[in-house]
């Protein structure tokens, strides 16, 4: 049976090798944060992402990324 490939819902979809690029570069990490954040619904985060979106967000959102593939908590 073939194994189920794991979709990446970081950024838009991506390939988990190009999202972890997005992820690193701060400028891509925020503007893909606000919209990822919208597009999920997330209306307050999103927000937040705006006035926030500094370098305290992108450290969280590389590790968040490194240790659950996905920028949420819900995985820990």
């Amino acid at each position: 049976m073939a194994k189920a490939k794991r979709k990446s819902r970081v950024y838009f979809g991506l390939p988990w090798i190009v999202s972890l690029i997005l992820c690193i570069i701060p400028v891509t990490c925020w503007v893909c944060g606000i919209i990822t954040a919208f597009m999920r619904g997330h209306i307050i985060r999103g927000i937040l992402r705006i006035f926030l979106g500094g370098w305290i967000l992108w450290i969280c959102d590389i590790i968040f990324f490194l240790l659950t593939g996905d920028l949420t908590l819900e995985r820990l």
